[in-house]
């Protein structure tokens, strides 16, 4: 399976289309943030800003995040002087609707995002990436690399916690990762992530 996955920035309609379907089957079927519609698809409010770095496997999309750099971020409606919390003179961009399909959250989805992620964030100039990390998952964030600041936000039963990844974290991790995906037990270790993330804040 892995010999046949292709990772791309999406640019093709029938690739957004699928997108919002994975949108909706992990944002409103597998985790209930939206209300249910006959069409079976999930635009995502920041669609036309968003930058879609995508697996495909035979024609299909797997996998998806969003990476956006314009202000305000979602973190800005929750946090306030969301800057002061931040490392100073930094370029920032956001990530967002992490999304595996089911059958492939082993690793090798979410590494082969990430690397062309990472990419993209140097090719752009974009220096911190901000995501809005679920409360039960902070071990394996901090293991990824990513580093916790400010308080809590959302609601009670629905709390994440703010956080960062810089691209020097992220690329300590990157040896890290090819160690691990080459053993057969990785899932355990990183498939917990892959819908660890908020689609809304």
């Amino acid at each position: 399976m892995f010999g046949t996955l292709v990772f791309k920035i999406a640019t093709e309609a029938w690739e957004f289309e699928q997108i919002h379907r994975l949108n909706y089957t992990t944002f409103v079927e597998e985790i209930p943030q939206h209300a249910t519609n006959t069409d079976h698809m999930l635009v995502d409010k920041f669609h036309h800003q968003n930058t879609y770095i995508i697996c495909l496997d035979r024609g299909r999309v797997v996998g998806m995040i969003a990476v956006r750099a314009d202000r305000p971020f979602s973190l800005d409606a929750k946090l306030a002087s969301l800057d002061e919390h931040l490392p100073p003179g930094r370029t920032l961009c956001e990530l967002r609707l992490l999304a595996v399909d089911r059958k492939y959250r082993n690793g090798w989805v979410f590494w082969g995002m990430g690397k062309l992620l990472a990419e993209h964030c140097l090719r752009q100039g974009y220096e911190l990436a901000l995501i809005s990390g679920t409360t039960r998952q902070q071990k394996l964030y901090r293991h990824l690399g990513f580093t916790a600041f400010g308080p809590l936000v959302g609601e009670p039963g629905a709390q994440f916690q703010p956080m960062f990844l810089s691209l020097e974290a992220f690329q300590r991790r990157a040896r890290m990762f090819r160690r691990v995906l080459g053993r057969d037990d990785v899932a355990p270790e990183l498939q917990e992530l892959i819908v660890a993330d908020r689609s809304e804040d």
